[in-house]
């Protein structure tokens, strides 16, 4: 005869909160911020060919910290959503917030009925149009929406790395200025990160339908000495 034992819904909660937060908390930071023409988005990422950072639509991009395997299927999840409904509709009618939304259903979902919860923090990053505002929005481990003014700081010890950042950048910097301020908050007073150790991306107009581009370690060093 199997013997059960019960665990209070609270209980189950809060082991599965802290579960999410542990693995969450050992994956290097992202910070992703609003500069006066786009979004950049900074990972510390020692890894060479498994992007943290990559393209989901014509003007949307993602980015995720945690359990690689997870986030990455997200992502392709994502860019199948995306496609989908761009089809369906039109390519107008994908945005962030809805990508967003479907994001957290499903990571809501597995958080509280999955075997395990997802360990990842993810952004969904939009460069804004005529029809719709620049945008930021991070998606918790338990599915919550948080919609971001200016910037935000996945993984890792993001308080600490939110304050540094807070501290140094004003409104609408230049990109070179945000870069300069986004790679000192994720290094800290102690340390300095090799360019070749940095993933960076923008979110950019450049009167073509994509916006996403990966910038060369080359550029992004050109970036860091202006």
């Amino acid at each position: 005869m199997s013997n059960f034992f019960y665990v209070s819904p609270e209980q189950l909660i809060k082991d599965r909160a802290e579960f999410a937060q542990k693995g969450i908390a050992r994956g290097r930071s992202i910070v992703a911020a609003i500069y006066d023409v786009g979004v950049l988005m900074v990972a510390e990422n020692t890894s060479a060919s498994l992007n943290k950072i990559s393209e989901i639509y014509d003007r949307i991009a993602f980015a995720g910290v945690g359990r690689y395997n997870e986030f990455d299927r997200l992502r392709e999840a994502g860019i199948r959503w995306a496609d989908g409904t761009g089809f369906t509709y039109s390519r107008e009618d994908v945005d962030a917030r809805a990508l967003a939304n479907y994001y957290a259903q499903h990571v809501g979902d597995m958080f509280t009925e999955g075997q395990k919860p997802l360990e990842v923090e993810i952004l969904v990053a939009q460069l804004g149009s005529a029809l719709r505002p620049t945008k930021l929005y991070r998606i918790a481990y338990e599915g919550t929406i948080s919609d971001e003014a200016r910037f935000a700081v996945l993984g890792g010890d993001a308080e600490t790395i939110k304050g540094r950042f807070v501290a140094t950048q004003a409104d609408l910097e230049p990109l070179a200025v945000t870069l300069h301020h986004a790679v000192s908050a994720l290094s800290g007073p102690e340390r300095q990160i090799d360019v070749a150790d940095l993933e960076v991306c923008v979110l950019e107009d450049r009167g073509t339908r994509r916006a996403f581009s990966r910038l060369s370690d080359q550029h992004v060093a050109e970036l860091l000495e202006t």
